[in-house]
């Protein structure tokens, strides 16, 4: 297919060289940096632009892969005179109908990874949930979605909002305490590279046990003296110790509820 896409950063970098390494043609980079652009574009082919007046009309689809704020006033810009064309965006928390009256067939291709521009991925192992507004739409998403990823699912704009909230305390919430375990060490003298074995043993976990059976520490059991005395060490940052007691509380709650 001949593809369009509108942004350059870290979602954008991945799946456009995803994208042209499965044999579609990348013809455009939109970025509004224009160094951002040329440097995607010469990554995986194709024109670069920093302005929307100049995004071509002649490709099949066009996918936004920019921030959740802009796409509002992008979208109205790329598709005048496109109608006709696909429409995709890839956000995990905007609804399809964003693009409702500006595009005959639109939809979502949404990736639910992290990326960084610096690390390659296996798009092929990443779940790719699509959501098209009519059955062209559907049809086209599946195949290009097929052809970098062997997981892809159909999934409404309202489960998916529930999937991106899910991502991101599987993932972004948890790399926030990962930095919060790094500047305790740092501060003590102690390298981060201790804890790999440890996370990598966390992680490893689930995927043979339900997360509330993998669960360990005294938050499961509410051992109060070590949570007070641990909170207590976190009294110089009072929003991190609030959150350490309520998250150790919440663990308890859970652990409860459970059995």
């Amino acid at each position: 297919m001949r593809i369009v896409l509108i942004g350059a950063g870290n979602l954008a970098t991945n799946l456009g060289k995803a994208l042209q390494n499965a044999g579609n043609d990348i013809v455009q980079v939109y970025s509004r940096t224009w160094e951002h652009a040329q440097q995607l574009a010469t990554l995986i082919g194709g024109a670069a632009t920093d302005n929307l007046s100049e995004v071509v009309s002649n490709a099949d689809v066009y996918i936004f892969s920019i921030k959740d704020s802009a796409l509002g006033e992008v979208i109205p810009k790329v598709t005048r005179g496109k109608s006709d064309k696909l429409m995709i965006h890839t956000a995990g928390s905007m609804p399809l109908s964003i693009f409702d009256g500006m595009a005959l067939h639109y939809g979502v291709l949404y990736p639910m990874q992290t990326f960084s521009k610096s690390r390659e991925v296996d798009f092929k192992v990443i779940p790719c949930f699509i959501e098209g507004n009519d059955d062209y739409a559907t049809k086209t998403l599946h195949e290009l979605a097929s052809s970098i990823s062997d997981r892809v699912y159909e999934l409404s704009s309202d489960d998916r909002r529930y999937l991106h909230l899910a991502a991101v305390w599987a993932c972004n919430f948890t790399n926030h305490c990962y930095e919060v375990s790094a500047e305790i060490l740092e501060h003590h003298g102690i390298p981060f590279d201790v804890m790999l074995p440890l996370i990598d043993e966390t992680a490893a976990k689930v995927h043979s046990m339900a997360p509330a059976d993998a669960q360990t520490g005294p938050a499961i059991r509410f051992d109060e003296n070590v949570i007070r005395a641990q909170a207590a060490l976190m009294r110089d940052n009072p929003l991190q110790k609030d959150i350490y007691e309520r998250l150790s509380m919440s663990i308890h709650q859970v652990a409860l509820r459970k059995g």
